[in-house]
């Protein structure tokens, strides 16, 4: 039998005043770019509703995070050879899905967040090599710093990267709030199947216009801008 934990979900999971932060998940050109191996043409889809929701993480002075993928010959990880778009092409080979590419490796532009979500110098980016943001990552501990409770997530791809780092959060007590037009990935029915394991048992899937609407009201609970972007801890890696 189903069993509607929505009004759940909302009591427990609702953003914390001045303790939110936007966390904006492998947007790299290796992903966005046309023609890359590992393209997700719908990720170029959501650029501007990922940039609403910056612009209003910035205006706020609310903490803004993002991740990139990166895959390291010096660290050979299992991803490598499931995914072998990532491992170094041969100068004059051809490049493609299934085939060694160069994509989001170690020292490529591919590894680049896209320009048009180009982070702000005092903005914090951590290089992942696994599919979830916080394992091997300093990013538990700088949250932490900054006394956040609450994670926005956008980003590509919902069923990979931003589903293992939603239950990453998960495990480790935050509030997620996934935001279901500025994530994306390939299919339409993998969007929506990753986006129904999400809201049956990690986060809130919520629109842009939820997110800025309930931001908004916390106007009215803290009178004072809460952070200052500059400050973020350093990563020890």
């Amino acid at each position: 039998m189903a069993v509607d934990r929505s009004e759940t979900f909302e009591r427990v999971l609702k953003l914390e005043p001045g303790r939110t932060a936007l966390l904006v998940v492998d947007m790299q050109k290796g992903f966005l770019e046309p023609g890359e191996a590992m393209e997700v043409p719908p990720a170029r889809q959501v650029i501007p509703q990922v940039q609403t929701l910056l612009a209003l993480f910035r205006e706020r002075c609310l903490p803004v995070a993002f991740t990139r993928f990166v895959y390291s010959e010096s660290v050979p990880l299992l991803v490598g050879e499931l995914h072998p778009e990532h491992r170094r092409a041969e100068p004059g080979a051809p490049r493609g899905f299934g085939r060694p590419s160069s994509s989001c490796l170690e020292g490529e532009e591919s590894v680049n967040i896209v320009p048009e979500l180009r982070p702000l110098p005092d903005e914090l980016v951590i290089t992942k090599h696994w599919y979830d943001a916080f394992t091997g990552t300093p990013l538990d501990g700088t949250l932490r710093a900054r006394g956040v409770a609450s994670l926005v997530f956008t980003g590509t791809m919902t069923d990979i990267c931003v589903l293992a780092s939603v239950v990453g959060a998960f495990n480790r007590e935050y509030r997620c709030v996934v935001v279901e037009d500025a994530v994306a990935t390939i299919w339409p029915e993998i969007q929506q199947a990753a986006l129904d394991i999400l809201r049956r048992a990690y986060a809130r899937v919520v629109s842009t216009k939820q997110v800025l609407d309930e931001i908004a009201k916390h106007e009215a609970v803290l009178n004072v801008r809460p952070w200052s972007r500059a400050g973020w801890p350093t990563p020890g890696g």
